[in-house]
């Protein structure tokens, strides 16, 4: 299975989803500037040239040139914070000269009102900044803050929480480093690392073919012996089906809570079960007590409300450093 790194700062960029039937979370810090180290600064710069565009021009004509100050990034709302490293990518590259000191980690919950990052420097990159970084962190922060709903709502069933790929396009290993940080677990990254084998899979491979589900289930083993296999199934007996061929996991799509206890009872712990379609925050305790080992919610990612963040210069606002300087010398 392909491990994925994380970067020298501690952004995870993916992880290992599945492998031999287990939930498993592996990130390894890579060294250096490594790949994923020059994804975020690359996805950081585009994000800064869409906002800044030839340059602030307000600031320009309002704020002094040599006007140093410090803001404070302050959770107007309780949140699971997450993104603080891309905030921090995002300030030095508007000015080297800003510096970022954070009072929480990534995954921590702020109440609101806390300070969750103070940021020194000149008041023009300050707010230069201000709005790209807000907007890494209100978003990855609201996908943390959800999901650590839903992993406190199915806690006393120890069911997994996964996420799906219904991601931003260009966003997606950040927004599953979200879902992580909340207390979910990734999914496949993308369509190369594990196999899923989908109901329009299912219609082709009948059509094109002869067998069942369970011949699926042979070819793709055949094809990627080193690669997790899950079938999708709608009915108790496609689901009968599927277990002949032995797959790591199964998922169950769109089942009320009584079809899934029945097909829990008739897996009997062969085949690792997933719940899907239709999860609100409403209904996931009582999937999660159907006995199934894991469930996926595409809302984690494509409906995340932004977390309520923002950045607040501290005021009087201090002096021109030039002025400060000569000052000191008086």
């Amino acid at each position: 299975m392909k491990r994925v790194q994380a970067n020298a700062a501690g952004v995870g960029r993916g992880v290992t989803p599945r492998r031999h039937g287990r939930l498993t979370a592996t990130v390894r810090p890579a060294r250096g500037s490594g790949p994923a180290h020059r994804e975020l600064d690359e996805l950081v710069r585009r994000a800064l040239a869409e906002d800044l565009g030839a340059g602030d021009v307000t600031s320009r004509a309002l704020v002094p040139a040599g006007l140093w100050g410090r803001a404070r990034i302050i959770a107007r709302s309780g949140c699971v914070v997450c993104g603080l490293e891309v905030t921090r990518r995002v300030f030095q590259m508007v000015d080297r000269r800003l510096r970022v000191r954070f009072l929480l980690r990534d995954g921590r919950r702020a109440a609101p009102g806390r300070t969750v990052a103070v940021v020194r420097g000149p008041v023009r990159g300050l707010l230069a900044g201000e709005r790209t970084a807000l907007n890494f962190l209100q978003r990855l922060s609201g996908i943390a803050t959800l999901t650590a709903e839903y992993v406190r709502r199915v806690r006393p069933y120890r069911v997994a929480i996964l996420d799906t790929r219904k991601t931003t396009p260009g966003l997606r290993w950040l927004e599953k480093y979200a879902v992580r940080c909340g207390g979910g677990c990734n999914h496949r990254l993308g369509l190369y690392d594990m196999v899923l084998i989908k109901d329009n899979h299912r219609r082709i491979w009948r059509g094109c073919a002869a067998g069942g589900l369970s011949a699926a289930i042979a070819a793709v083993r055949q094809r990627y012996p080193h690669l997790p296999v899950e079938i999708e199934v709608e009915s108790e007996p496609e689901l009968r089906e599927a277990l002949e061929g032995r797959p790591d996991w199964i998922l169950l799509d769109n089942m009320k809570p009584r079809q899934l206890r029945r097909c829990v009872a008739l897996c009997g712990g062969r085949c690792r079960l997933e719940a899907s379609g239709g999860v609100t925050l409403r209904s996931v305790r009582r999937i999660a007590a159907t006995g199934v080992q894991a469930i996926s919610i595409g809302a984690l990612t494509h409906s995340a409300p932004a977390a309520d963040l923002s950045l607040e210069l501290d005021a009087p606002l201090p002096r021109r450093r030039g002025c400060r300087a000569r000052a000191r010398r008086r």
